[in-house]
C-alpha cells in the first residue's frame, strides 16, 4: 500500500462520507416531516422510493458524464443537484414537487456512488484493494449512521431543517477540491455500454442487489418485524443502527481478508453465512444476546457482499468500462432498494410476518448461485480485461 496516494483517498473518502452524512440525514427527516403532516404511509413509502428510481435513471448517463466532465467534475455537479434539490424542499408542500426533487436527489446520489466507486477503484493497488474499498465504503457507512443522530438532536431545534440538510452536502466540496488526481486518465476512451460489461459480472450484480434489498429492509421493515416478535418498541428500533453497526466494524477485515485469501473465496464466504443465520433469525428474538449476536453479523456478512462487489469491478474492469459496471452496479441497487420492500411488505402483510427473513435468504441463494456460475464458467480472465457478451 505504499504507492497508495494517501492524500487523495482521504480526500475521496471524506468527500463521501460527508454525502453518506447528508444522506442518512435526509432520509428519516423526509419521513418524518411527512408523517408530521398526516401523510399516509403509502404515500411516504412512494416518495422514497423516487430517490431510488432516480439512482436507477441516471445509471444510463454516468458514463457520458464523466466523458465530458470528468470524475471531479460530475461529482461537483452532483452535489450541488443533491443540494439544491433537499434544500427546495423547505419552499413547497405539493408532494409532487417532493416526489420530483426526491428523484432529482436520488439521481445525484447515483451519479456521486457511480464515480466515487470507480475512483477508489483506480487509486487502489491491486494487491491491497480489498482493504482500501473496505476503508472507503466504512467511511461512508459510519458518516451515514450520524445523520439519524442529527435528525434525532436537533428536531424542531432547526427552524430550517431540509435547508440546513441542503447545506451539509455543500461540505464535501474542499475535499473534491483537495484531489489532485482529479482524472480517471481515461477520459478520452471510447464510452463503454452497460451492455458490454453486464456479462461478465454476474456476482457483482447479485452481491449489490442482495446488499440494496437488505439494506433497505432493515431500515425499514426490521423494527416492524422485531416488533411482531415480542421486542420492545425502544429495542426494536434500536435493530436497524445494530445491523449498521455490524456493517461499519467489519468490512476493513473482510477487505483484509479478502487480500490475503482471494476476494471470491470471502465474498462467496459472506453469502454462505447470510444464508446459515437468516432461518435462525425467528428463533432468536426471545434471547436478546443472540439477537444482537445474530444482527451484527448479519450486518458484516451482508455488507461484505456489497463490498467485494466493489472490489470485483475494480479486479475485472478499468477506464471507461470501470465507470460502466460501476453504473450497473447503482442500477441493480435502484432496482432492488425500489421493488424490493414493496413486495416483502405485501409479503409480510399475506403470508406472514416471516417473510422478511425468507425473502432475504432467497436474495442470498440467487447470490451463492451466481458464484457457483461465476466459476464453472470460469471468470479468470486477467484484471482489467473485458471479456465480450457471452
Amino acid at each position: 500500500m505504499r504507492s497508495m496516494p494517501w492524500k487523495d483517498f482521504f480526500a475521496l473518502a471524506i468527500s463521501i462520507g460527508v454525502v453518506g452524512l447528508g444522506l442518512g440525514a435526509t432520509t428519516p427527516l423526509t419521513a418524518l416531516t411527512l408523517d408530521q403532516r398526516g401523510v399516509g404511509t403509502d404515500i411516504i413509502g412512494l416518495i422514497t422510493a423516487a430517490s431510488a428510481i432516480g439512482i436507477l435513471a441516471s445509471a444510463p448517463f454516468v458514463a457520458r458524464l464523466v466523458a465530458r466532465f470528468g470524475p471531479r467534475g460530475g461529482m461537483l455537479l452532483s452535489v450541488w443537484a443533491a443540494a439544491l434539490s433537499t434544500a427546495l424542499m423547505e419552499v413547497t408542500d405539493n408532494l409532487t414537487l417532493w416526489a420530483l426533487l426526491r428523484f432529482v436527489f436520488g439521481a445525484a446520489m447515483g451519479v456521486l456512488f457511480t464515480i466515487g466507486e470507480a475512483w477508489v477503484n483506480r487509486l487502489a493497488p491491486g494487491n491491497s484493494r480489498g482493504k482500501v474499498v473496505a476503508m472507503y465504503t466504512t467511511s461512508f457507512t459510519l458518516f451515514q449512521l450520524v445523520g439519524p443522530a442529527l435528525v434525532a438532536a436537533f428536531e424542531s431545534k432547526i427552524d430550517l431543517p431540509f435547508a440546513a440538510c441542503g447545506a451539509m452536502f455543500l461540505l464535501a466540496l474542499p475535499g473534491l477540491g483537495l484531489i489532485a488526481n482529479a482524472d480517471t486518465g481515461h477520459e478520452d476512451d471510447p464510452h463503454v455500454a452497460w451492455q458490454l460489461v453486464l456479462p461478465r459480472m454476474p456476482m457483482i450484480v447479485a452481491g449489490a442487489a442482495f446488499f440494496a434489498l437488505f439494506d433497505t429492509l432493515a431500515l425499514s421493515l426490521l423494527p416492524l418485524y422485531a416488533l411482531r416478535h415480542g421486542i420492545p418498541t425502544e429495542l426494536a428500533l434500536l435493530s436497524a443502527t445494530v445491523v449498521l453497526v455490524g456493517d461499519t466494524a467489519l468490512q476493513f477485515p473482510l477487505g483484509w481478508l479478502a487480500d490475503r485469501v482471494g476476494r471470491a473465496r470471502v465474498h462467496t464466504g459472506c453469502g454462505v453465512v447470510v444464508c446459515l443465520l437468516l432461518p435462525v433469525l425467528p428463533f432468536a428474538a426471545g434471547t436478546p444476546w443472540l439477537w444482537w449476536t445474530l444482527l451484527l453479523l448479519l450486518g458484516a456478512a451482508a455488507g461484505g457482499t456489497y463490498m467485494l462487489a466493489l472490489v470485483a469491478c475494480g479486479e475485472r474492469f478499468h477506464g471507461q468500462s470501470l465507470v460502466a459496471a460501476s453504473a450497473v452496479v447503482n442500477a441493480s441497487w435502484g432496482i432492488t432498494s425500489s421493488g424490493g420492500p414493496m413486495l416483502t411488505g405485501v409479503l409480510m402483510q399475506t403470508v406472514g410476518i416471516n417473510a422478511l427473513p425468507a425473502v432475504l435468504w432467497v436474495g442470498g441463494a440467487l447470490f451463492l448461485a451466481s458464484a457457483w456460475w461465476e466459476r464453472r464458467k470460469g471468470f479468470n480472465l486477467p484484471a482489467n480485461e473485458v471479456a465480450p457478451p457471452i
